[in-house]
C-alpha cells in the first residue's frame, strides 16, 4: 500500500477518534477498532512502525522493572 493511502487512514482514525464518545453507537466503535488495526498492520513493516514498536517495548519493560 502507498505511503499516500496509510496517511489517509491515519487522518481517517484521528477525525474519528475526536468524535464526542455519547455520540458514538457500538457499530461506529467496532468500525473504528477495524480501521485502527488495519492502521496498525499497514504501519507495521515501515521504520515508522518499528520504532512505535521499540518506544512502545521500552516503555512495558521499564514498567514491569518498576513494579
Amino acid at each position: 500500500m502507498q505511503s499516500g493511502n496509510q496517511q489517509l487512514l491515519a487522518v481517517v482514525v484521528v477525525l474519528r477518534l475526536r468524535r464526542r464518545v455519547q455520540a458514538r453507537s457500538r457499530l461506529d466503535e467496532k468500525f473504528t477498532v477495524v480501521i485502527v488495526l488495519a492502521f496498525g498492520v499497514l504501519i507495521a513493516p515501515t521504520d515508522f512502525g518499528q520504532g512505535i514498536l521499540s518506544v512502545l517495548t521500552q516503555l512495558v519493560q521499564g514498567i514491569s522493572q518498576a513494579g
